[in-house]
């Protein structure tokens, strides 16, 4: 379970980091973006003007804000996360085997104990029959507090399921939350990794429009730039939106697992 609580913590860190680079985004590309929503013409002052603001945009931003984290960091994640998810099966696949085994010591201490009781009873009847000694054992006999007996079997600890079955509850909760977890953080490196590759694919257009300094090839790529604008900000608030969500996931599990925790700690 230690390990189910750091993997979620480095997770939560990994999600911080990423909207600090969302952020870090929207305020690098808000100068092209207002000044594509400006461009109603395609004049040479224009595209001038344009062309200028773009060489500051590259001056300023020579990292990309997608490189950190980067897929490395997300394989390392996916791999922690699916080694936890893989411990916690197997841990609750014990806590299975063993609940089972004392349902059925339970059922057969009972059979065992109805069945001495069936012979004890059986025996006083029999020794009532030939001595008078044993009529008078036989109240003692039959009075003999089995049932304290079978109470007291049940009250061992290694005999409690209740426990197992806690732990049980938990080991379920955490496995469920590390499996949507590790399905989010799959989604998120692929839509940081398109990101990514969309910063590097406008970069080298703006570049490649800065080399040549012509009209033509500058026309070419704010025509590109503008086509590619709306879609680029869309991905950027699914990006947004997809690690809120992942934070709210993350929180959530972490408090179920804890609610979990703390309900066992009482009923024990």
């Amino acid at each position: 379970m230690l390990n189910y609580f750091d993997i979620s913590a480095e997770a939560s860190k990994i999600c911080s980091h990423l909207l600090k680079s969302i952020k870090r985004i929207q305020s690098n590309y808000r100068v092209v973006q207002q000044a594509l929503d400006k461009f109603e013409d395609y004049s040479p002052n224009k595209i001038k003007s344009f062309v200028s603001e773009l060489n500051l945009f590259i001056l300023q931003n020579n990292i990309n804000p997608f490189s950190n984290p980067n897929n490395h960091d997300f394989e390392l994640i996916h791999d922690k996360y699916s080694l936890v998810l893989h411990h916690l099966k197997l841990m609750r696949k014990k806590v299975s085997r063993k609940i089972k085994l004392i349902k059925f010591f339970k059922k057969a201490s009972g059979i065992c104990l109805t069945a001495a009781c069936s012979l004890i009873a059986i025996s006083a009847v029999v020794l009532a029959v030939h001595t008078l000694t044993a009529l008078l054992m036989g109240p003692a006999i039959f009075s003999f507090p089995f049932k304290r007996l079978k109470k007291k079997l049940r009250s061992i600890p290694f005999l409690r399921s209740r426990i197992l079955t806690n732990v049980g509850e938990q080991l379920d909760v955490a496995a469920k939350g590390t499996y949507i977890l590790n399905r989010d953080f799959d989604t998120m490196s692929r839509l940081v990794a398109r990101l990514h590759d969309e910063v590097e694919h406008n970069k080298s257009m703006i570049r490649f429009c800065l080399e040549r300094r012509e009209d033509k090839f500058s026309l070419q790529v704010v025509k590109e730039l503008k086509k590619s604008d709306i879609g680029f900000r869309k991905q950027v608030e699914e990006l947004q939106e997809h690690v809120y969500l992942c934070l709210v996931t993350i929180n959530r599990a972490r408090a179920l697992v804890i609610k979990e925790m703390t309900k066992s700690c009482v009923d024990n």
